[in-house]
């Protein structure tokens, strides 16, 4: 019962975020579970740049859910003020 009530309040955001760095690291040939094998040096590079491979992949989501909200927005207005 406390797993679920956990799981259900985890922000959906980092779960996307957390994807998108499996995502970034996979394309690397590596995951989380096997970046441990590499370098320390090349361990750093490759999650600060899988992290701002999933900052951008977000801020590019928040960018499209904000231009359709514009525009939901926008034409809710239209048909109420002819």
């Amino acid at each position: 019962m406390n797993q679920r009530a956990e799981t259900s309040l985890e922000d959906p955001e980092a779960r996307l975020e957390r994807a998108f760095i499996d995502e970034y690291l996979q394309e690397r040939g590596c995951s989380l579970s096997t970046i441990g094998t590499k370098p320390a040096a090349e361990q750093r590079t490759l999650l600060t740049q899988a992290s701002q491979y999933a900052l951008g992949r977000l801020a590019e989501i928040d960018a499209r859910a904000a231009y359709i909200h514009d525009i939901h927005d926008a034409s809710q207005h239209k048909s109420r003020n002819p």
